[in-house]
């Protein structure tokens, strides 16, 4: 995943949370948490690349607390979430959240303060653009509203789509992207469309007062300051992944032993 920022001028960055200063690399402001759950009065950045690990924290602790756990070692959860036990601590400390020693974290606590430093403490609407195989498919998934983001708004520009039910929602034109958006306050659009047609539909998603957009289509939008955009490229990933798969076998001799 990466995130962009574009401006009009022609001008954009686009920053991998893989960069070796991510974890240094600020975001918005966002308040830290104190253990009872009270906002801080004074504002803290959390680097990006920490706010990701803190969207895993959340899935790791809401599975836990759904299978009985009432706290969890910090161990635990680092091996649960794939990171050191020392990023684990940093990264909570954040929230203000430091865990007590031989007990470690009340997960409920833990739960609540992820929830709220995410913004997670409110819904926020979905519109998906692009009703083909994988707007269909975000159109349809049952996990988006369980975890605050309910999808209320779809649009296609294809006449034998308009209208149609697409799970529960009537499909609608692109050219109402705006109006739609106000008229049910939709924060968070995600655009599924064709490459050519991505920059005219995040235009009128901005224009519908939008402030958030995922891109699944490979082209760097032009949006305005206000306005994040995480841009996820499938291809990308797999480019990754296949270089990380041939390095590792450069690394393998012929008698199946890796070379240090």
């Amino acid at each position: 995943m990466v995130s962009q920022r574009g401006r009009r001028n022609g001008s954009a960055v686009a920053r991998k949370l893989s960069t070796p200063d991510a974890d240094n690399a600020p975001t918005a402001e966002m308040p830290a948490v104190t253990e009872n759950g009270a906002e801080e009065a004074r504002v803290r950045a959390i680097p990006e690349a920490a706010v990701a690990r803190l969207a895993v924290y959340l899935r790791v602790l809401s599975a836990m607390s759904e299978q009985g756990a009432t706290t969890v070692a910090s161990e635990e959860l680092a091996t649960a979430a794939g990171v050191n036990s020392a990023k684990l601590r940093k990264d909570l400390s954040y929230l203000g959240s430091y865990g007590t020693r031989g007990v470690g974290y009340e997960v409920a606590v833990l739960v609540a303060q992820l929830e709220r430093i995410l913004g997670l403490t409110r819904q926020h609407k979905v519109a998906v653009v692009g009703i083909g195989n994988l707007g269909h498919a975000l159109a349809n998934y049952g996990g988006f509203p369980g975890r605050g983001f309910p999808v209320e708004a779809l649009f296609d520009i294809d006449p034998d789509l308009i209208g149609v039910p697409v799970g529960g929602i009537p499909v609608s034109h692109l050219n109402d992207i705006p109006e739609v958006c106000s008229e049910r306050g939709i924060s968070i659009g995600v655009i599924a469309t064709p490459p050519p047609a991505a920059q005219t539909v995040a235009d009128r998603l901005v224009q519908g007062g939008v402030q958030c957009i995922l891109n699944f289509a490979p082209v760097v939008l032009q949006v305005p300051d206000h306005v994040e955009v995480r841009k996820v490229d499938l291809a990308v990933e797999l480019q990754i992944l296949s270089f990380h798969v041939a390095q590792r076998a450069e690394n393998v001799g012929g008698n199946g032993m890796v070379v240090r």
